[in-house]
């Protein structure tokens, strides 16, 4: 086979790997921030959690120890979900995720009860939980254009955070909640029988660094042995955070309580607290429209397009984010966002008060610092692990981010329960500060490259 027709192959199996990843990389997100809007509407319309034993009223708090259980799932699977890709291949473990969520939404379009919520999103968790392991890797792995890739999967994932929530807001003006989320079950379900048909070979970018055969398997490739032990596992955990990870690991932990504390309830807040109203759709339409429609007509909840579009400036930020990581160090950036973070928690209110025009401004500013900083302290994760430990490392990541983080959800929720959205501010500006002194002590102990 002549170089030009290798070229050829290696360009086809790049474009395969990307285009499967940014697709599974946007399902995940797109429902991951989908599910902060059916809170808001939970609140409304359930006023207890019926355990059988025992009855929970339904609160801020109650409904976020209820979310947190997914959203932990989410991040706590991610460490043996990184095990385990090691051993069984990537797209397994990616078509397993995306019908997992499917599933997911199915059951929580048939829930009757906050009880079968709860359980339709400990099912989202799972499912959701393997896919960075098993997307990260793969890009790894199999892509040998590696930054392009990094690059593209981003910006999928970003696109999921922002047109998720949109869409989810859109339907729910004219659908019951139940009904969209079984809508929203059906991209899901596409993108597991497009994986299953996706083509490539997963080892492409190592075998042709160490001369391997790069025959194709389909995009099955197991990986190689991996860790074999639970013995193993923890030799390897010690001597990770024997260096300087141990610090970056408080830093993400910090950073999922952030992300999660304000994201969970945002919605609500934005309606509740600071006082947007529904707008009737009939006052949007053309007047000889708007004569015909019914006094029960639906409204339009701006806070959700509101929060959607807090979340679609996430793109920019993420962008600027990675564009900067190779031009500054990467601890100068994690000090500069999540100070930055810090001010805006502590600004959200007062400024939002003001009027539409700040409220929108401090809305963006949130919504691009928020993401700004994820490239940062991705980047300083590979900068503080050794090579051979990359995947593990990664593993720890998303297990402080997103498993432990998990919990600023039920802060959040607890806070509003037994105090106010000030108090609440303020805890925020806690974590961003916690993180900020914290790559404030990386920037001093890494010494300045000559």
């Amino acid at each position: 086979m002549g170089v030009g027709a290798v070229a050829g192959d290696v360009n086809r199996n790049d474009r395969s790997i990307v285009a499967l990843v940014m697709l599974a990389h946007g399902m995940v997100h797109t429902y991951e921030l989908s599910i902060p809007i059916f809170v808001a509407i939970w609140l409304g319309e359930f006023a207890s959690i019926d355990l059988g034993i025992a009855t929970i009223p339904v609160t801020t708090a109650s409904l976020g120890v209820m979310t947190g259980l997914g959203f932990a799932l989410f991040g706590l699977g991610a460490l043996p979900g990184g095990i385990l890709v090691d051993r069984v291949g990537s797209k397994r473990l990616i078509v397993a995720c995306l019908l997992g969520m499917a599933g997911s939404f199915v059951l929580l379009a048939l829930s009757p009860n906050l009880v079968v919520v709860a359980l339709a999103l400990v099912v989202w968790g799972a499912a959701a939980s393997v896919y960075h392991p098993a997307g990260l890797r793969l890009i790894s792995t199999g892509v040998e254009e590696r930054g392009t890739g990094f690059a593209y999967h981003g910006i999928a994932g970003n696109l999921g955070i922002g047109f998720g929530p949109f869409l989810t807001a859109l339907l729910l003006l004219f659908f019951d909640w139940h009904l969209v989320a079984g809508v929203l079950a059906l991209p899901a379900l596409v993108a597991a029988a497009l994986a299953t048909r996706a083509n490539f070979e997963e080892q492409a970018a190592v075998a042709a660094t160490d001369g391997g055969d790069g025959s194709d398997t389909g995009g099955d490739d197991k990986a190689g042995a991996g860790v074999s032990s639970f013995a193993e596992l923890v030799s390897q955990s010690k001597h990770l955070f024997a260096g300087g990870f141990a610090l970056v690991f408080a830093l993400v932990m910090f950073s999922g309580l952030y992300y999660r504390g304000v994201t969970t309830f945002l919605p609500d807040l934005l309606g509740s607290v600071i006082g947007i109203e529904p707008i009737p759709v009939s006052e949007l339409l053309p007047a000889a429209l708007a004569s015909g429609s019914a006094g029960g007509a639906p409204t339009l909840d701006v806070e959700l397009f509101v929060y959607a579009g807090l979340l679609t400036v996430g793109v920019f930020g993420q962008y600027v984010g990675g564009k900067l990581t190779d031009r500054i160090r990467t601890e100068r950036g994690i000090v500069a966002g999540f100070g930055a973070l810090a001010v805006i928690a502590v600004a959200f209110l007062p400024v939002a008060s003001l009027g539409v025009g700040p409220l929108l401004a401090v809305c963006a500013l949130l919504g691009f610092f928020l993401f700004m900083v994820q490239p940062f302290y991705q980047a300083t994760v590979a900068e503080y692990t050794p090579a051979g430990l990359r995947g593990l490392s990664y593993g720890f990541t998303y297990l402080g981010v997103f498993g432990v983080g998990a919990l600023g959800g039920a802060v959040a929720g607890y806070i509003l329960t037994v105090a106010d959205s000030t108090a609440l501010f303020l805890v925020l500006a806690g974590f961003a500060t916690a993180a900020t002194l914290l790559g404030v002590t990386l920037l001093r102990r890494r010494p300045t490259p000559a």
